[in-house]
Order: structure tokens, then sequence, then C-alpha cells
């Protein structure tokens, strides 16, 4: 995906201004091994990379990483103590099909049942281009209301306010046109 290292440096620009604590995985250290070890110990994902949904088989989908194939099957076999946001920035993460359309068979659904509070993924291919900017205010709107007494964290709870503050932003930016409307109103939340 041409924008994801665009995307994951404005992640990192907005942790960073709060002296947010964040892991960056990219290129040879985004490996299976890497990936499934960190997401044992983060409460939190963001997955900025390609991911493909196997209709037939559910528990087989999943995202492209360096080195492999991470299955649903795989992360929901995962011991975490804590799972809190899995942010899903790959294209079609929330489509189910015709043939299931009563059931919610989706990577976005399979997050929530691994154990994640939330999860916010897109329902169709979106724009590459804009990724940074939607993860960018995403970030800043769940810091912000994430400073407490006690420090700072990623807090959520906060995520279905974050993505209405991100895509009113994001439409105001590019407006109600074709390309605009497709681009903002792909994104949805699931969970509490």
């Amino acid at each position: 995906m041409p924008a994801a290292t665009k995307e994951i440096d404005c992640i990192s620009k907005v942790f960073g201004s709060f002296n947010g604590e964040h892991l960056r995985l990219e290129g040879e250290s985004a490996s299976l091994t890497r990936v499934n070890l960190e997401m044992e110990s983060h409460g939190s994902v963001h997955l900025a990379c390609h991911g493909t949904q196997d209709l037939e088989n559910p528990l087989k989908s999943g995202f492209y990483l360096h080195d492999g194939w991470l299955e649903l099957a795989d992360i929901m076999k995962q011991k975490f103590a804590v799972r809190e946001l899995a942010f899903l920035s790959a294209c079609e993460m929330s489509t189910s099909s015709k043939k299931l359309s009563e059931e919610g068979v989706y990577l976005a659904s399979g997050m929530l049942a691994a154990g994640y509070r939330s999860v916010v993924a897109t329902m169709w291919s979106v724009d590459d281009q804009y990724g940074p900017m939607v993860a960018e205010s995403f970030y800043t709107y769940l810091m912000e209301r994430g400073k407490t007494s006690e420090g700072l964290r990623l807090d959520s709870s906060h995520a279905a306010y974050a993505l209405h503050h991100t895509i009113q932003d994001i439409r105001e930016k590019l407006g109600d046109t074709e390309q605009g409307l497709l681009t903002w109103v792909a994104y949805v939340h699931f969970g509490c």
C-alpha cells in the first residue's frame, strides 16, 4: 500500500506529540513471529496492510505481513491480557458476502470475537491517499481524550466518537463529491 508508511508516520507523530508509547513495526520487523508476539503484549493494534477475507472459511481470513499470512484463527488463539482497539486500515475489512448476508462473517467481526473492545474498519476499497489523514485525526482525538491525572492512555471507549469526529473532518475537507463520499462513508466502528 503506497501510503502505509505515511499513515504510520502520522500515527507516530501523534503519539510522539503526546509522549505516548507505541511500537512501530514495518518492513522486515513486521514478521509473523514478531507481530504475533507484540499483539500479545499490546492492547491495541493498527494494521496498515493488505488483508483478504476468505468467505468459504472465514477463520482463514487475515492480513499480509512481511513474511506471510496472519490468519484470524491465529489471532483468536493468542493470549491477550487486554484487547482495546483494532484499527484495520485495509480495504473491505467489514464486508460480508451475499451468501452469508445474515451473518457477520468478516475480519472486523472476527477481531471483536478475538476480544477487541473496539474495531475500526472499511466496508470497501478506499483511496490509500486518505489513510494518513484519517489515522492522524482519529488518534489525535483519542489521545486528547486519554489524558488523565495518572498519565496518558489510549482509551478505546472513545473510538466511536473519534471516528465520528474524523469522518466529519474528512467530509469537510473532501466535500460531498463522489470521491469524498466513497472515502468517508466507508469507515465503520464496531464494539463499545
